[in-house]
């Protein structure tokens, strides 16, 4: 790839979705630009797996960018609530499961365009998918195109004629599709990291929603899961 290729950023926050976005990105012939962020969340052991990811990748930087999330509080993911093991949790108003973290996407979006526009990159990558989802907000194809319209009117870019693509190339794909695609592309997918509840040895726990997803989707593609589970998913 020459160093005229155009420039790409991808949200990668270490996770299974994320991953192969980030590779559909440097399949498309783009360079990577790969931003995640330690927000404080309770599965740090996806920040490893992030740095991983990127470097697998051949990001051309990667940055880890610090927030702490937590301050707010109101999610399982951030705040000292339990993540739900049995299925998918919701909490008691409108079905949203706990592990949804406020505006999360919204906010990571918005510092992704920031990079992109300082970079000069034109597409911003984000692994959100709306079938295999678990119910967050922010995963819907409405908030994608409500978001890239946004961008279109809150940069210089923008309103200069040059706008920003928002790609969410797993929009409409099942996590089996998802694991398709990453074999596909020839990814290791045992880099990802998926579980918002690691044991303290550092395993997949198995029982938390992100879990099952991960492992019914290896299941109905067929194709050999490399997680190690404490639990094996039911």
């Amino acid at each position: 790839m020459t160093s005229s290729a155009p420039l790409a950023v991808a949200l990668v926050s270490g996770g299974l979705d994320s991953m192969v976005s980030a590779a559909m990105l440097r399949e498309s012939g783009r360079r990577l630009l790969a931003l995640s962020f330690d927000y404080n969340q309770r599965h740090r052991v996806e920040l490893d797996a992030a740095r991983r990811v990127a470097t697998a990748l051949r990001a051309e930087r990667h940055i880890v960018l610090p927030m702490d999330l937590s301050a707010f509080g109101g999610s399982a993911l951030t705040a000292d609530i339990d993540v739900p093991k049995d299925g998918v949790g919701t909490d008691d108003a409108g079905g949203i499961p706990v592990t949804y973290v406020p505006a999360r996407n919204t906010i990571f979006l918005s510092l992704a365009l920031g990079w992109a526009e300082a970079a000069g990159a034109r597409d911003i990558y984000i692994g959100v998918n709306a079938l295999d989802y678990s119910g967050y907000p922010d995963c819907r194809p409405e908030f994608i195109a409500a978001f890239e319209g946004l961008a279109e009117l809150a940069t210089k870019a923008g309103v200069e004629g040059d706008p920003f693509r928002i790609q969410a190339p797993l929009q409409h794909m099942t996590k089996a599709d998802i694991v398709r695609e990453g074999t596909r592309l020839g990814l290791d997918l045992g880099l990802s990291w998926s579980c918002y509840d690691p044991t303290p040895d550092g395993k997949h726990c198995g029982e938390c929603d992100s879990c099952r997803l991960r492992s019914r989707g290896f299941d109905e593609a067929g194709i050999a899961d490399p997680t190690v589970y404490a639990v094996k998913p039911v």
